[in-house]
């Protein structure tokens, strides 16, 4: 069982107006168009005033009414499955895609965790167009990223540009410059804190603040 969509009620709302149309236009486009008969200008106004959600099926036949994507009525795509309904790609299409039988692929895409090989998962990338951020985050890399991203702030950045560079499928060259800004801050962040501090264990907890959101400063600083 899939936990609920993140629905963006705002995006919903914005672009019915934009349309010119009311609820009771979207419900009607729904059914006629779509085959989703239980809703209701009241199911509409909900959903647009964030007290409920829609389903999988309500939400693509919303998007098909609106005449936009589903992924513009989604909030920012987190899982395998959220990413997969926001392309409005079938669960099957995915499956075939990445070379796996429909069952394994439902098995994570439910559990929420991706046991694909290398090849698959590179496969599952190019097939949804998924960044590298969000291929690291669905394929359960987030914790190993992390761990090369500390060594590397925290000893010699030099060493960790290969295995970041594999492991996020990025080209080294465009590696140097974040990884060398992250270690000069990260140790400038150590020296302040301990000449503050005169304590290590001061100076750690600085770092440790810093490194529990590496993941985040490093995408931020491959942006700049």
């Amino acid at each position: 069982m899939h936990p609920p969509i993140p629905f963006n009620a705002r995006a919903a709302r914005t672009l019915r107006e934009k349309l010119g149309m009311a609820p009771g236009h979207v419900a009607y486009g729904m059914s006629v168009s779509f085959g989703i008969t239980h809703i209701t200008p009241d199911h509409i106004s909900a959903w647009e005033r964030g007290v409920a959600a829609p389903d999988p099926s309500e939400l693509a036949a919303l998007a098909g009414a609106l005449w936009c994507a589903p992924g513009e009525l989604m909030g920012r795509p987190r899982t395998l499955y959220e990413h997969r309904l926001a392309r409005g790609i079938a669960a099957d299409d995915v499956a075939d895609a990445t070379g796996l039988p429909r069952e394994a692929y439902m098995h994570m895409e439910a559990a929420g965790r991706w046991s694909g090989d290398a090849q698959q998962s590179a496969k599952l990338g190019s097939f949804l167009g998924l960044a590298p951020r969000d291929l690291i985050a669905v394929t359960g890399l987030e914790d190993e990223l992390a761990r090369l991203l500390t060594e590397a702030v925290s000893t010699r950045w030099q060493a960790h540009i290969k295995a970041i560079a594999k492991l996020a499928s990025l080209d080294h060259r465009n590696l140097k410059n974040p990884l060398r800004t992250m270690h000069d801050e990260y140790q400038t962040l150590l020296a302040a804190t301990l000449s503050r501090a005169g304590s290590n264990s001061a100076a750690g907890e600085g770092g440790q603040r810093y490194v529990d959101n590496i993941i985040d400063r490093f995408w931020e600083a491959l942006e700049r």
